[in-house]
């Protein structure tokens, strides 16, 4: 019997040549008439692919209002693309189980990594969980899959003292670190903390230089289809008026004094226009990676040979190796530390032999030692954002404060995230110093009143009956 979608108990039959396939579709008819129930857009009989549809389109809305950014639209297109409808396109979504679910993320787990599995977890519970909306299933199968463990958080990293010293020495002595302004940029974004595409998406306009204030509205960023755009903020929390220290307005000032238009970027191209933050991260990598040593840029010029004795391009090496595009650029630059697995397998891919092949491991053996620039190799864009929120931290401005700063909603999303606690504390030790001077002197006036503690240790005397 069955409660139909109009109040009415019916009776629901269903006929098949086994007992087990009667049931199969009596439950079969029991959903139909659920969804029946429910006036849900998709059934049970449809297919995975069809209801992911739907559901990016609903993302696409969401974007549309502002409720979903669109680099988490295109985020969740290429896992859609990527992993999740290879597996499930063509699966009913009656047919969809959670252990076949669990299968697909640990399989995407095993071959790509936790992250990504956590991503395409959340892309088809997402879609589940709009079939069951529409009535086409009764519950998520995603709701008993198993718990991805995530890898250990690394610790925020800022940058101290004598590292930012470094890293405006080796910016201000590379030419092509000069030309793509890198200098500037890094110095706004430590001074202000911003994202690196809310930098890019500063116009003169919003910089007011009389009062040393810039308000911070958008960022540009790059969307699948549409190009180089500037929109809002990643958030309401994101829109803020932040007050410029003295050296970045100098500079800023410096910068208005050249000619610039108030509708212009802050940071723009040779045109005017905006520039692309990805371009910027690939000139932030190559600058964290300068001309090495001498052995490095002889290396490179040599590997750079041997490849084209082979009539490939940089991008026919990166692709046979998968590796990624500007690998093999750093690399023939003599900007990078190769380790001697990589060595190998570009002269196996080279083909290289006898003294060409021996001369090539002797260069990497030289290239292989230290550099100065090798210990800013780990600075990001998202370093100097860091940077910003510890020296705020260690100046003793609040969580909320330092949070308005970044433009966070949560202080915790910064205390968790953004401050770095690398740097030293020795007003703590000079408190706990104090604390603990005075109550050894409180100790010793208590307990020897009328003596002085000597703290050595006295000899042992001997006790024992003389035995002579």
């Amino acid at each position: 019997m069955y409660r139909d979608f109009d109040g009415v108990t019916r009776e629901v039959v269903a006929k098949a040549r086994t007992r087990s396939a009667a049931e199969a579709s009596l439950l079969t008819k029991l959903r139909q008439r659920a969804a029946a129930r429910h006036g849900g857009s998709l059934k049970s009989t449809d297919r995975f692919s069809v209801a992911a549809e739907l559901w990016f389109d609903q993302i696409s809305e969401m974007v549309e209002d502002g409720r979903r950014s669109p680099g988490t639209r295109e985020t969740y297109r290429r896992k859609l693309d990527g992993h999740v409808l290879p597996a499930l396109a063509d699966v009913r979504l009656a047919e969809i189980s959670t252990p076949l679910v669990d299968s697909v993320i640990q399989s995407v787990k095993k071959r790509v990594g936790p992250p990504t599995a956590k991503l395409t977890r959340t892309v088809i519970s997402g879609v589940l969980s709009l079939a069951v909306r529409n009535g086409a299933i009764s519950a998520n199968p995603v709701r008993d899959v198993g718990s991805i463990p995530a890898r250990p958080k690394r610790r925020p990293r800022a940058l101290d003292e004598e590292e930012r010293t470094a890293w405006f020495a080796m910016l201000a002595a590379d030419p092509r670190a000069v030309a793509a302004d890198l200098p500037d940029l890094t110095a706004f974004l430590l001074a202000t903390g911003v994202r690196i595409g809310e930098a890019l998406g500063l116009l003169w306009a919003e910089v007011d230089l009389g009062v040393g204030e810039v308000e911070i509205t958008h960022q540009v960023t790059r969307i699948k289809g549409e190009g180089l755009v500037r929109i809002g903020t990643k958030s309401v929390a994101g829109e803020r008026v932040l007050k410029l220290p003295s050296s970045c307005l100098a500079m800023l000032e410096r910068r208005w004094a050249e000619g610039v238009r108030p509708d212009e970027p802050v940071f723009c191209d040779a045109l005017g226009n905006f520039r692309d933050p990805n371009n910027v991260r690939r000139d932030l990598r190559q600058a964290r990676s300068p001309f090495g040593s001498r052995a490095r840029g002889q290396l490179g010029v040599a590997l750079a040979q041997a490849r084209r004795s082979t009539r490939r391009s940089r991008s026919d090496v990166a692709e046979a190796l998968a590796w990624p595009k500007t690998r093999i650029e750093l690399i023939e630059s003599g900007r990078v530390r190769l380790d001697d697995d990589q060595v190998l397998t570009l002269i196996d891919l080279y083909d290289l032999r006898g003294s060409s092949r021996a001369e090539i491991v002797t260069l990497a053996q030289e290239a292989a030692e230290p550099s100065e620039a090798d210990a800013l190799a780990w600075i990001t864009s998202h370093s100097f954002r860091k940077t910003t929120a510890t020296i705020l931290d260690d100046a003793g401005q609040s969580a909320r404060q330092i949070a308005d700063q970044l433009g966070h909603a949560r202080p915790s999303l910064t205390q968790d995230v953004y401050m770095g606690r690398r740097s030293k504390n020795p007003a703590a030790a000079a408190a706990l110093d104090a604390a603990i001077e005075n109550d050894v002197r409180d100790s010793k006036s208590d307990l020897f009143p009328d003596q002085s503690r000597d703290l050595r240790v006295a000899p042992e005397t001997d006790t024992s009956p003389d035995l002579q």
